[in-house]
């Protein structure tokens, strides 16, 4: 499956001026995987640069390997978290999101779709708007990437996301913000909302649709994947070890595209999606409202490869919100602290946001649900951190009233303690196809694909050549083509 088929070099030369004005140099998909690789003069550079600073230089930082001490590079940004909060043997380790530039990974999954359009001249930066459908941080990250190229962006993301999604677009100058009805899981309205775009602006826009565009899938199989990998293989590796799962909540479902590449270096891992069990679209092909900021449901993405999915694990939301106070109020680290907590681990748990949440307590339900044991490592990814939901803890403050001992004593024992895979599905083959079924009614009826493009994804080699290596060797060699064109990385 290949991405790019064709350049426009009248295009490709304005973008290139751009960049060139702008001070952009690209980095390439394989620095990102391995920041090793990033010349030694931007990483001098870098280390003047504040990690969310609006500066081209931190297209460097797309990456899971961000120190914020140092402003260099570590071997990788994780929590794990320890059995006396988890109540499991099994290890449960968590990929930060909240060092990369935005606070979120979604940076990443805006960038694998953005650039190979730009090299290749299917995106002019100087006279078409980039449109960035989101439930929150992939508008964010798009935004952002448009703001260091100077080309305007068209932020969509639905009207009861964070006070702080908003702001933050508004502090970078975001050209438009739109916002569309409801909250997490209304995803049509966004679609629908890119459909107006469309017939109103034609060719002034182009829409980097996450839910679709499988630059976002290969991101994170190149990068997500192999990070997860590389810190497993360094931190938690032993003779008896096994890197057993990889829970993802699905949103675009681009994150969980990571576990096809771990499947290829661990054949009997278990890849599990998550969602609301308030809107239960691939627990029950069901259908609701939930709180559970960054992921949207109520369709299969097209992104996703069903097929490599073996379970679903569906979370209340109340358990999510009610565990963000234990991890965040006062009375609750404190309470924490009595259940053996260590006072450095209690401190890194505001890295963990909603969706991050929600990643965890699948994890919990998953090593419960496989009898897992201290030989067993699971992986989740923490999309972003608290630095986007104080407004929540302040909004659940007004509602419920203080978080007092009490209230996280039964917080734990509900929540944690007594955390059961009781709304978990074990997918058969007939369940993967019916779930991959299911995208008709959204993408086949409503957004314009064909019942051949559906079936296609259905076939193994489909994403088999989709992530061929080649494919990203080729957007690399057209990344430094382009830099070597705008003459800046030379010049440096």
């Amino acid at each position: 499956m290949k991405i790019i088929s064709k350049t426009n070099k009248k295009v490709l030369a304005r973008a290139v001026e751009r960049a060139k004005e702008r001070g952009v140099i690209l980095p390439t998909f394989a620095q990102q995987k391995d920041p090793r690789k990033i010349p030694a003069k931007i990483q001098k550079k870098l280390k003047k640069v504040g990690l969310q600073d609006i500066n081209p230089l931190n297209l460097f930082r797309i990456n899971w390997f961000n120190d914020p001490k140092t402003g260099g590079f570590n071997d990788g940004n994780f929590i794990e978290f320890p059995s006396e909060l988890t109540g499991v043997s099994a290890r449960l380790v968590g990929l930060m999101g909240r060092y990369f530039p935005t606070g979120a990974h979604k940076v990443g999954a805006a960038y694998g779709c953005l650039v190979p359009r730009l090299v290749s001249g299917n995106f002019d930066p100087t006279e078409q708007k980039a449109v960035w459908p989101s439930t929150g941080n992939y508008c964010r990250g798009g935004a952002y990437d448009c703001a260091l190229l100077g080309c305007p962006a068209i932020a969509i993301l639905p009207e009861g996301m964070s006070k702080e999604r908003f702001e933050w677009l508004k502090s970078i100058h975001t050209d438009e913000i739109i916002a569309t009805p409801g909250t997490e899981s209304n995803v049509k309205e966004i679609y629908d909302m890119c459909w107006e775009l469309r017939r109103e602006r034609g060719n002034k826009i182009v829409i980097f649709n996450q839910f679709e565009e499988f630059g976002n899938s290969i991101w994170h199989y190149n990068t997500t994947g192999w990070a997860i990998e590389s810190i497993y293989q360094n931190h938690f590796k032993t003779a008896r070890s096994k890197l057993s799962g990889y829970v993802s909540a699905t949103g675009s479902a681009g994150t969980i595209a990571a576990g096809d590449y771990l499947r290829t270096q661990h054949p009997d891992l278990r890849v599990v999606a998550c969602e609301a069990a308030q809107c239960p679209t691939l627990y029950q092909c069901g259908f609701g409202a939930h709180r559970i900021e960054g992921i949207g449901d109520k369709h299969i993405p097209w992104v996703h490869n069903v097929r490599n999915t073996d379970a679903v694990s569906a979370v209340d939301d109340e358990q999510v919100m009610q565990l963000l106070r234990l991890f965040n109020e006062e009375s609750g680290k404190a309470y924490l602290a009595k259940q053996g907590l260590k006072a450095a681990e209690i401190a890194k748990l505001d890295a963990v946001g909603i969706s991050g949440m929600c990643n965890m307590v699948s994890a919990i339900k998953t090593a419960k649900y496989y009898d897992m044991d201290g030989r067993d490592v699971i992986f989740f990814p923490l999309t972003d951190s608290m630095d986007l939901y104080e407004s929540r803890i302040a909004e659940m403050r007004e509602e419920e009233g203080l978080f007092t001992t009490e209230h996280a004593a039964r917080v734990f024992g509900q929540y944690l303690e007594g955390c059961n895979p009781d709304t978990y599905r074990e997918l058969s083959y007939f369940d993967r196809k019916q779930l991959h079924n299911f995208k008709y009614f959204t993408w086949v009826e409503q957004q314009g694909k064909t019942s051949e493009e559906l079936r296609e994804l259905w076939d193994p080699d489909f994403w088999t050549k989709l992530f061929d290596p080649a494919q990203v060797a080729q957007w690399d060699k057209m990344i430094n083509q382009f830099n070597a064109a705008t003459g800046l990385l030379s010049k440096m």
